[in-house]
């Protein structure tokens, strides 16, 4: 492995993003010329976007609530009811009244949807556009765009666990709000804690498989998808990218199992941070460090457009 740290349409109001060069052209896919293809497959949460969706964590003794942000999630969530200052939380997995409801569609009743109340996905990206975009561009948006605007087959796989059709609809928002020059080239959508996805796509009948076991049989069947639709060819690259350490721990393992199948093939495993990022490109027999930039630096933004 090879590893690189790098620290209805609107114009949108930061005039610096990217997006607002008219004149860009489309690339090429890097190995478009061999009959190759770049696959791109995103986190959302903190990775493309911050989003101020609050998971809610509960006392052990009271039962009072905490939230916490998913960033505070990613970094905190292994020691809830455990170590540290939240040892005497506890999360409940309930749907409806638990710590990720609100990372779930909630049925909306006749009079929610006569007063157009809307699933937070959607509510929340709502309230982040009114916001300046450098608030809530996460450090793989750029990567997201430039896969956009050139058509490189997409996937989203989050934790959120949504309807395929709220996830698209959220993304359309950001079309509509002219972040996104068009709707993404998707190849799939794996809203990995929806109780249907998980029995019917990812093999988790018992629904017992934690996010970061989900997210690694998604890619796995993102790969699979990729090749049924383009052809098997040595020259395909995919990429993930991802915020949470525990996910990216499995993703990398799930990306060497593919590497082993597909030896011929390049397949890279991206971990963000707020203001920085991890490259690993999955050889079969070595890794590499490289240099270290903040991902707002130009190079860093250039170099970050060409991970895959």
């Amino acid at each position: 492995m090879v590893k690189i740290r790098l620290s209805r349409k609107r114009v949108p109001t930061n005039q610096a993003q990217m997006e607002l060069d008219f004149m860009r052209p489309q690339e090429r896919d890097r190995n478009g010329h061999l009959g190759g293809r770049s696959f791109y497959f995103f986190d959302f949460d903190d990775n493309v976007a911050y989003l101020s969706t609050p998971i809610v964590i509960f006392n052990k003794t009271t039962g009072s609530e905490k939230t916490l942000s998913s960033g505070e999630w990613a970094r905190l969530h292994s020691n809830i009811g455990k170590s540290g200052p939240l040892a005497d939380y506890t999360i409940d997995y309930n749907d409806e009244t638990g710590s990720f409801r609100y990372f779930r569609d909630q049925q909306l009743s006749f009079i929610d949807k006569m007063v157009r109340r809307k699933q937070t996905f959607l509510s929340d990206i709502e309230k982040v556009l009114a916001q300046a975009d450098y608030s809530w561009k996460a450090p793989s948006w750029n990567c997201f765009y430039h896969a956009t605007f050139n058509k490189r087959p997409t996937s989203v796989i989050t934790a959120r666990g949504h309807h395929k059709d709220t996830i698209r609809e959220g993304i359309e928002l950001l079309v509509r709000e002219g972040h996104l020059p068009h709707s993404p080239n998707y190849l799939s959508i794996f809203p990995v804690t929806n109780p249907e996805v998980r029995v019917a796509e990812l093999k988790d009948p018992a629904l017992k498989a934690g996010v970061a076991e989900l997210k690694r049989e998604a890619i796995n069947q993102s790969v699979e998808e990729a090749l049924r639709l383009y052809g098997n060819s040595p020259y395909h690259r995919f990429g993930m990218s991802d915020d949470d350490p525990k996910n990216v721990e499995l993703i990398t393992e799930e990306m060497k199992l593919l590497k082993r199948k597909y030896p011929q093939m390049s397949f890279f495993v991206i971990q963000t941070f707020e203001d920085s990022y991890v490259k690993t490109e999955v050889l079969e027999t070595k890794t590499k460090n490289s240099s270290k930039q903040h991902s707002s630096s130009l190079s860093s933004q250039k170099n970050q457009l060409d991970l895959f």
